[in-house]
């Protein structure tokens, strides 16, 4: 267990030269789970070196600056106000969101209502347009790019986002568009405006259609309100061939409280999330709240079984016929053997291996940490006593990563030039020649503040 420890910046530096303390960090340290505790020396394991879940808090804010490639102080003072016009100063702020420092740097304070979501918020401030007056001009002059090349949705997404509500009449009728990228980028940009039309279409989305859609649709519904349609619509993704479609489900469900989720707190240790499936999964969360989901309300240890683990400091023994698993387990290895009778369905093995038996909670447990409680499990599971798969958080990083290559290798169109937005006329006569540019061609900010006293997962 780590105790309350100040987290810097940079390398460790000496004395008064030290950098400022920008988070806190404290917690139970997870190492790797699949090896055999306290084998030091053993193994090849570095047991230096860990993460703590959901451990740190930020402490300290660091500034946000927008650098303009050219000097210039009109500009300047053009992108300051647009900025101020469609991120007014809201209540608890203490500046405006945009000051202008000098000719080439505008100084950014993230809304109170963007706490948390930093990146977020750069990214629209990025696409704010240069002339606000002409918020409708403008969604058409970007729909009518998205649509020519939809190989821009995720500018186009971002663009509609920055106008703010007065984009919704012009992207509502894309919630059904034919074509599968367009449609994503509106029904993102219409659930982000809270437009309540977006939920429907975003079921059907999350139905059917490319991977890497269906699970952007599924995360955005996490987001929306209370809608009976939008829970009892995604229920049947729990039994979706995908793995990732699953899990993203169960996530999405638990974000929105769904009654079909069950989450036991196992002594404040990590959580139990009991997921209704006909298809048997165990998944381990890596970061943020330690979680072990069990897809499948049937999931339990087979049996017969005689396993041993730990070099004999845990062994699980069961008969054919036994409505019980008999644990024996060493909490050191000179140390007496307790043995114990647990229910062979896995939420209940789970419960019992991390609860400590205290005069308060008396019920049958042997108090292991996250990591060991995961190690025991995967224990039986890699030994052929528990069928169903087996996944942790990291598998779900590598098919990320596989998708977004695949994603990279398709050809599309190419980009549709900020430039040619320009030309749409307003349906008066009148030439369309402003309001389209945005803030996409300035350089990216210099620095990224951190959210306000928000928690994070602190690696290591």
């Amino acid at each position: 267990r780590l105790y309350s420890t100040d987290l810097r910046p940079g390398p460790l530096l000496i004395g008064s030269r030290q950098a400022q303390i920008l988070a806190m960090a404290k917690g139970n340290i997870f190492i790797n789970p699949f090896v055999e505790p306290g084998a030091t020396n053993l193994d090849a394991v570095n047991r230096l070196v860990g993460r703590i879940l959901d451990g740190g808090t930020v402490a300290k804010d660091l500034p946000l600056k927008l650098k303009l490639a050219t000097s210039s102080h009109t500009r300047a003072r053009t992108i300051q106000s647009a900025i101020n016009s469609l991120f007014p100063r809201e209540p608890k702020q203490s500046h405006n969101t945009a000051r202008g420092e000098n000719a080439d740097s505008i100084e950014i304070t993230v809304p109170p209502s963007f706490d948390g979501r930093t990146e977020e918020f750069i990214e629209l401030v990025r696409h704010v347009p240069m002339d606000t007056s002409a918020t409708e001009v403008t969604a058409l002059a970007i729909r009518k790019a998205l649509i020519a090349n939809p190989g821009s949705a995720t500018s186009a997404m971002w663009r509609f986002r920055a106008l703010g509500k007065r984009a919704l009449p012009v992207i509502q009728d894309l919630y059904t568009y034919s074509e599968e990228d367009p449609r994503m980028a509106a029904l993102e940009a219409g659930a982000a405006l809270d437009d309540a039309l977006v939920a429907l279409p975003l079921v059907e989305m999350a139905k059917s259609g490319a991977v890497v859609n269906r699970l952007r649709a599924i995360t955005l519904l996490a987001k929306l309100g209370f809608n009976p349609d939008i829970d009892i619509g995604l229920r049947p993704l729990l039994d979706d061939a995908d793995p990732d479609i699953r899990l993203v489900t169960y996530e999405t469900l638990a974000k929105r409280s769904d009654r079909s989720i069950r989450i036991m707190d196992i002594d404040g240790k990590f959580d139990v999330a009991l997921v209704p499936s006909r298809i048997p999964m165990i998944y381990v969360a890596q970061s943020g709240r330690p979680t072990i989901a069990v897809f499948g309300d049937s999931t339990a240890v087979s049996r017969p079984l005689t396993h041993a683990a730990w070099g004999n400091r845990l062994i699980v023994k069961a008969d054919h016929n036994d409505d019980e698993l008999q644990i024996f387990y060493r909490p050191l290895p000179e140390s007496r053997a307790e043995i114990q009778l647990v229910d062979p369905q896995l939420s209940e093995l789970l419960a019992f291996l991390g609860h400590q038996v205290t005069v308060e909670k008396p019920l049958p447990g042997i108090g292991l940490s996250y990591g060991e409680t995961i190690g025991a499990v995967h224990s039986l599971w890699r030994a052929g006593y528990i069928k169903a798969d087996f996944k942790a958080e990291q598998d779900r990083v590598l098919a990320a990563i596989l998708r977004n290559h695949a994603e990279d290798e398709q050809v599309n169109r190419p980009d549709f030039e900020p430039e040619e937005s320009a030309t749409l006329s307003s349906g008066t006569g009148a030439p369309a020649s402003r309001g389209s540019s945005d803030l996409a061609g300035v350089e990216p900010p210099a620095a990224v503040e951190v959210p306000r006293q928000g928690r994070d997962t602190v690696p290591r």
